[in-house]
Protein backbone atom coordinates (compact mmCIF):
# COMPACT_ATOMS: atom_id res chain seq x y z
CA UNK A 1 0.00 0.00 0.00
CA UNK A 2 1.29 3.60 -0.99
CA UNK A 3 2.41 5.67 1.86
CA UNK A 4 1.04 9.30 2.25
CA UNK A 5 3.05 11.90 3.71
CA UNK A 6 1.93 13.18 7.39
CA UNK A 7 -0.41 16.41 6.91
CA UNK A 8 1.29 19.15 7.10
CA UNK A 9 -0.50 22.19 9.34
CA UNK A 10 -0.01 26.27 9.41
CA UNK A 11 -2.74 27.34 11.66
CA UNK A 12 -2.01 31.98 11.81
CA UNK A 13 -4.01 34.03 14.10
CA UNK A 14 -3.52 37.27 12.62
CA UNK A 15 -5.12 39.59 15.13
CA UNK A 16 -5.80 43.09 14.22
CA UNK A 17 -8.44 44.52 17.10
CA UNK A 18 -8.81 48.05 17.79
CA UNK A 19 -11.47 50.61 16.97
CA UNK A 20 -11.60 52.93 13.90
CA UNK A 21 -9.60 56.43 13.67
CA UNK A 22 -11.80 58.91 14.49
CA UNK A 23 -9.65 62.15 13.25
CA UNK A 24 -12.62 64.45 13.90
CA UNK A 25 -13.73 64.03 17.25
CA UNK A 26 -14.40 67.05 18.78
CA UNK A 27 -14.21 68.84 15.38
CA UNK A 28 -16.76 66.63 13.11
CA UNK A 29 -18.01 69.34 10.34
CA UNK A 30 -21.52 70.68 9.81
CA UNK A 31 -23.84 67.58 9.50
CA UNK A 32 -22.60 65.90 12.61
CA UNK A 33 -25.22 66.98 14.65
CA UNK A 34 -27.43 64.87 13.33
CA UNK A 35 -25.81 62.17 13.81
CA UNK A 36 -25.22 61.82 17.52
CA UNK A 37 -24.78 57.85 17.15
CA UNK A 38 -22.95 57.34 14.24
CA UNK A 39 -23.68 54.03 12.51
CA UNK A 40 -21.99 50.42 13.95
CA UNK A 41 -20.97 49.28 10.70
CA UNK A 42 -19.00 50.90 7.38
CA UNK A 43 -20.67 52.21 4.48
CA UNK A 44 -18.53 51.25 0.91
CA UNK A 45 -18.58 53.15 -2.04
CA UNK A 46 -17.33 51.27 -4.99
CA UNK A 47 -16.25 53.49 -7.98
CA UNK A 48 -19.49 53.93 -9.63
CA UNK A 49 -19.98 52.84 -13.88
CA UNK A 50 -23.18 54.46 -14.30
CA UNK A 51 -22.31 57.69 -13.75
CA UNK A 52 -21.22 58.93 -16.40
CA UNK A 53 -17.70 59.35 -15.58
CA UNK A 54 -14.57 57.85 -16.53
CA UNK A 55 -12.38 55.15 -14.18
CA UNK A 56 -10.40 57.64 -13.02
CA UNK A 57 -13.01 60.10 -12.03
CA UNK A 58 -14.98 57.37 -11.03
CA UNK A 59 -12.13 56.56 -8.47
CA UNK A 60 -11.97 60.19 -7.65
CA UNK A 61 -15.57 60.66 -7.35
CA UNK A 62 -15.89 57.86 -4.79
CA UNK A 63 -12.91 58.74 -2.47
CA UNK A 64 -14.17 62.38 -2.75
CA UNK A 65 -17.64 60.68 -1.25
CA UNK A 66 -15.67 58.58 1.43
CA UNK A 67 -14.00 61.70 2.74
CA UNK A 68 -17.22 64.09 2.79
CA UNK A 69 -18.99 61.22 4.58
CA UNK A 70 -15.94 60.82 7.26
CA UNK A 71 -16.28 64.89 8.05
CA UNK A 72 -19.82 63.67 8.73
CA UNK A 73 -19.08 60.90 11.55
CA UNK A 74 -20.68 58.80 8.90
CA UNK A 75 -17.57 55.38 8.53
CA UNK A 76 -16.93 55.47 5.07
CA UNK A 77 -14.32 54.09 2.42
CA UNK A 78 -13.63 53.74 -0.93
CA UNK A 79 -12.61 50.04 -0.89
CA UNK A 80 -13.00 46.60 -1.23
CA UNK A 81 -16.33 45.29 1.03
CA UNK A 82 -16.36 43.10 3.50
CA UNK A 83 -19.34 40.95 4.59
CA UNK A 84 -21.20 42.95 6.86
CA UNK A 85 -20.53 46.31 5.11
CA UNK A 86 -23.31 48.59 3.84
CA UNK A 87 -22.89 49.50 -0.24
CA UNK A 88 -23.11 52.68 -1.95
CA UNK A 89 -23.89 52.98 -5.62
CA UNK A 90 -24.14 55.94 -7.48
CA UNK A 91 -25.46 56.53 -11.03
CA UNK A 92 -26.16 59.91 -13.21
CA UNK A 93 -28.87 61.29 -15.17
CA UNK A 94 -28.92 64.29 -17.78
CA UNK A 95 -31.91 66.40 -18.63
CA UNK A 96 -31.84 69.55 -20.45
CA UNK A 97 -28.02 70.26 -20.20
CA UNK A 98 -27.60 69.75 -15.94
CA UNK A 99 -26.55 66.49 -14.75
CA UNK A 100 -28.36 64.58 -11.55
CA UNK A 101 -26.21 61.99 -9.01
CA UNK A 102 -28.45 59.53 -7.65
CA UNK A 103 -27.52 57.52 -4.42
CA UNK A 104 -28.69 54.26 -3.84
CA UNK A 105 -28.10 52.34 -0.36
CA UNK A 106 -28.10 48.90 0.38
CA UNK A 107 -27.62 46.31 3.17
CA UNK A 108 -25.20 43.74 3.33
CA UNK A 109 -27.46 41.54 2.33
CA UNK A 110 -27.90 43.31 -0.98
CA UNK A 111 -31.39 44.35 0.16
CA UNK A 112 -32.06 48.08 -1.31
CA UNK A 113 -32.60 50.91 1.78
CA UNK A 114 -33.49 53.72 -0.25
CA UNK A 115 -32.03 56.23 -2.61
CA UNK A 116 -31.26 60.28 -2.51
CA UNK A 117 -30.43 62.71 -5.29
CA UNK A 118 -27.85 64.95 -5.39
CA UNK A 119 -27.73 68.60 -6.55
CA UNK A 120 -27.93 69.04 -10.63
CA UNK A 121 -24.89 70.03 -12.05
CA UNK A 122 -24.36 71.69 -15.29
CA UNK A 123 -23.35 69.10 -17.79
CA UNK A 124 -20.19 70.71 -19.25
CA UNK A 125 -18.76 70.64 -15.86
CA UNK A 126 -20.00 67.38 -14.84
CA UNK A 127 -18.38 66.23 -18.11
CA UNK A 128 -15.06 67.87 -17.39
CA UNK A 129 -15.26 66.21 -13.35
CA UNK A 130 -12.24 68.59 -11.84
CA UNK A 131 -11.41 67.30 -8.62
CA UNK A 132 -12.99 70.21 -7.05
CA UNK A 133 -16.78 69.50 -8.98
CA UNK A 134 -15.80 65.77 -7.66
CA UNK A 135 -15.04 67.35 -3.52
CA UNK A 136 -18.37 69.74 -4.28
CA UNK A 137 -20.50 67.29 -5.17
CA UNK A 138 -19.68 64.72 -2.38
CA UNK A 139 -19.68 67.55 -0.01
CA UNK A 140 -24.05 68.38 -0.93
CA UNK A 141 -24.29 64.33 -1.12
CA UNK A 142 -22.86 63.61 2.30
CA UNK A 143 -25.91 64.96 4.09
CA UNK A 144 -28.10 63.59 1.79
CA UNK A 145 -26.32 60.45 2.03
CA UNK A 146 -26.23 60.40 5.98
CA UNK A 147 -29.83 61.18 6.01
CA UNK A 148 -30.49 58.07 4.11
CA UNK A 149 -28.53 55.97 6.41
CA UNK A 150 -30.01 57.41 9.46
CA UNK A 151 -33.87 56.84 8.06
CA UNK A 152 -32.39 53.39 7.26
CA UNK A 153 -31.10 52.69 10.29
CA UNK A 154 -34.07 53.92 12.11
CA UNK A 155 -36.54 51.23 10.04
CA UNK A 156 -34.06 48.64 10.55
CA UNK A 157 -34.28 49.00 14.93
CA UNK A 158 -38.07 49.73 14.79
CA UNK A 159 -38.39 45.80 12.78
CA UNK A 160 -35.59 43.67 14.83
CA UNK A 161 -34.59 45.31 18.13
CA UNK A 162 -32.20 42.22 18.94
CA UNK A 163 -30.07 44.24 16.15
CA UNK A 164 -29.58 46.44 19.06
CA UNK A 165 -28.17 44.34 21.66
CA UNK A 166 -24.60 44.91 23.01
CA UNK A 167 -24.52 42.18 25.48
CA UNK A 168 -24.93 38.22 25.40
CA UNK A 169 -23.45 36.05 22.86
CA UNK A 170 -21.96 37.31 19.75
CA UNK A 171 -24.18 37.21 16.63
CA UNK A 172 -21.85 35.75 13.56
CA UNK A 173 -22.69 36.08 9.81
CA UNK A 174 -21.05 32.40 7.99
CA UNK A 175 -21.88 32.66 4.36
CA UNK A 176 -21.40 29.84 2.19
CA UNK A 177 -18.01 28.84 1.84
CA UNK A 178 -16.45 28.97 -1.34
CA UNK A 179 -14.22 26.81 -3.97
CA UNK A 180 -13.97 23.92 -2.80
CA UNK A 181 -14.39 20.66 -4.92
CA UNK A 182 -17.22 18.21 -4.78
CA UNK A 183 -19.68 19.16 -1.48
CA UNK A 184 -16.81 20.66 0.55
CA UNK A 185 -18.67 23.77 0.37
CA UNK A 186 -21.81 22.89 1.72
CA UNK A 187 -20.39 20.67 4.35
CA UNK A 188 -17.46 22.77 5.41
CA UNK A 189 -20.02 25.74 5.51
CA UNK A 190 -22.57 23.76 7.69
CA UNK A 191 -20.22 21.98 10.09
CA UNK A 192 -18.36 25.33 10.82
CA UNK A 193 -22.12 26.66 11.42
CA UNK A 194 -22.82 23.50 13.81
CA UNK A 195 -19.44 23.81 15.26
CA UNK A 196 -20.10 27.84 16.15
CA UNK A 197 -22.96 27.47 17.60
CA UNK A 198 -21.48 25.14 20.01
CA UNK A 199 -18.98 27.22 21.09
CA UNK A 200 -21.93 30.32 22.24
CA UNK A 201 -21.96 31.90 19.42
CA UNK A 202 -25.20 33.19 17.34
CA UNK A 203 -24.68 31.59 13.98
CA UNK A 204 -26.44 33.20 10.79
CA UNK A 205 -27.23 32.99 7.28
CA UNK A 206 -27.87 36.65 6.73
CA UNK A 207 -26.26 39.59 7.46
CA UNK A 208 -29.26 41.39 9.82
CA UNK A 209 -27.81 42.11 13.56
CA UNK A 210 -24.75 40.17 13.14
CA UNK A 211 -21.69 41.85 14.34
CA UNK A 212 -19.13 39.33 13.19
CA UNK A 213 -18.54 37.50 9.62
CA UNK A 214 -16.53 34.73 9.27
CA UNK A 215 -15.57 33.93 5.10
CA UNK A 216 -14.07 30.41 3.58
CA UNK A 217 -11.75 29.90 0.91
CA UNK A 218 -11.00 26.82 -0.29
CA UNK A 219 -8.33 26.15 -2.84
CA UNK A 220 -6.83 22.93 -4.05
CA UNK A 221 -3.39 22.43 -5.43
CA UNK A 222 -1.95 19.42 -7.35
CA UNK A 223 1.48 18.55 -6.07
CA UNK A 224 3.76 18.20 -8.68
CA UNK A 225 5.63 14.49 -9.14
CA UNK A 226 3.31 12.80 -6.52
CA UNK A 227 -0.33 11.56 -6.39
CA UNK A 228 -1.54 14.05 -3.41
CA UNK A 229 -2.99 17.30 -3.22
CA UNK A 230 -2.10 20.71 -1.49
CA UNK A 231 -5.36 21.96 0.38
CA UNK A 232 -5.53 25.03 1.72
CA UNK A 233 -8.48 26.81 3.46
CA UNK A 234 -8.44 30.69 4.68
CA UNK A 235 -10.94 31.74 7.18
CA UNK A 236 -11.11 35.59 7.66
CA UNK A 237 -12.41 37.29 10.14
CA UNK A 238 -14.62 40.70 9.96
CA UNK A 239 -16.21 43.07 11.77
CA UNK A 240 -19.50 44.95 11.37
CA UNK A 241 -17.77 48.39 11.61
CA UNK A 242 -15.33 47.26 8.42
CA UNK A 243 -12.48 45.79 10.68
CA UNK A 244 -10.73 43.20 9.47
CA UNK A 245 -9.76 41.17 12.75
CA UNK A 246 -7.79 38.05 11.98
CA UNK A 247 -7.36 35.15 9.46
CA UNK A 248 -7.20 31.28 10.46
CA UNK A 249 -5.28 29.64 8.16
CA UNK A 250 -4.87 25.79 7.27
CA UNK A 251 -2.58 23.60 4.75
CA UNK A 252 -2.82 19.57 4.64
CA UNK A 253 -2.22 17.42 2.32
CA UNK A 254 -4.20 14.62 1.15
CA UNK A 255 -4.00 11.68 -1.59
CA UNK A 256 -5.00 12.98 -4.89
CA UNK A 257 -8.89 12.77 -5.89
CA UNK A 258 -10.40 12.06 -2.13
CA UNK A 259 -12.11 15.28 -1.77
CA UNK A 260 -13.89 15.48 -5.81
CA UNK A 261 -16.86 14.28 -4.30
CA UNK A 262 -17.28 13.64 -0.54
CA UNK A 263 -15.30 15.22 2.43
CA UNK A 264 -17.69 13.65 5.23
CA UNK A 265 -15.24 13.63 8.31
CA UNK A 266 -12.56 15.92 6.48
CA UNK A 267 -14.93 18.68 6.52
CA UNK A 268 -16.07 17.72 9.86
CA UNK A 269 -12.16 17.82 11.61
CA UNK A 270 -11.62 21.25 9.58
CA UNK A 271 -14.62 23.02 10.61
CA UNK A 272 -13.89 21.78 13.91
CA UNK A 273 -10.20 23.26 14.30
CA UNK A 274 -10.91 26.19 12.02
CA UNK A 275 -14.27 27.08 14.63
CA UNK A 276 -11.46 27.50 17.52
CA UNK A 277 -9.55 29.88 15.52
CA UNK A 278 -12.28 31.96 15.05
CA UNK A 279 -13.79 32.17 18.26
CA UNK A 280 -10.24 33.44 19.71
CA UNK A 281 -10.21 35.68 17.17
CA UNK A 282 -14.06 37.35 18.34
CA UNK A 283 -12.80 37.11 21.75
CA UNK A 284 -9.96 38.88 21.47
CA UNK A 285 -11.88 41.78 19.40
CA UNK A 286 -14.18 41.50 23.04
CA UNK A 287 -16.94 39.86 21.15
CA UNK A 288 -17.33 37.99 24.29
CA UNK A 289 -19.24 38.91 27.54
CA UNK A 290 -16.72 38.82 30.50
CA UNK A 291 -17.86 36.20 32.91
CA UNK A 292 -16.89 36.76 36.55
CA UNK A 293 -13.59 34.37 37.17
CA UNK A 294 -12.98 33.04 33.81
CA UNK A 295 -9.72 32.93 32.59
CA UNK A 296 -8.57 35.36 30.10
CA UNK A 297 -10.48 35.12 26.63
CA UNK A 298 -9.40 35.05 23.19
CA UNK A 299 -5.66 32.82 24.52
CA UNK A 300 -4.03 32.14 21.17
CA UNK A 301 -4.10 28.21 20.68
CA UNK A 302 -0.28 26.55 22.14
CA UNK A 303 1.95 25.73 18.76
CA UNK A 304 0.69 22.20 17.40
CA UNK A 305 -3.03 22.79 18.16
CA UNK A 306 -4.24 22.64 15.39
CA UNK A 307 -6.36 20.86 12.38
CA UNK A 308 -6.47 17.25 12.81
CA UNK A 309 -7.44 15.93 9.46
CA UNK A 310 -7.39 11.97 8.95
CA UNK A 311 -3.54 11.06 8.08
CA UNK A 312 -5.37 9.08 5.19
CA UNK A 313 -8.87 9.96 4.36
CA UNK A 314 -8.95 7.30 1.53
CA UNK A 315 -9.01 4.35 4.10
CA UNK A 316 -12.57 6.06 5.98
CA UNK A 317 -15.54 4.92 5.11
CA UNK A 318 -17.61 6.63 2.68
CA UNK A 319 -18.86 9.74 3.97
CA UNK A 320 -22.57 10.74 3.84
CA UNK A 321 -23.22 13.84 1.40
CA UNK A 322 -23.66 16.63 3.46
CA UNK A 323 -27.42 18.06 4.09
Amino acid sequence: MRRFAAPILLLALLGACGDLPQPFRGNPGGNAGALAAPPAYRLVIAPPTAALLSDAQARGFAEALSAALLVAEVPAASDTPLPLDWRLAVEAQTANGWVVPRYRLTDPDGQAQGTADGARIAARDWSDASPEVLRRAARDAAPRIADLLLRAEAARKGTDPAALAVTGPPRIYVPMVRGAPGDGNQALTARLREVLGQQGMLVQETTQGARFAVTGQVAVVDQPGTRTQRVELLWTVSRNDGEDLGRVLQLNEVPAGVLARFWGDVAFAAATEAAGGVRTVVANAGGFPAQPGAAPAGQAPQPGQGLAMPRNPGALPPPRPAP
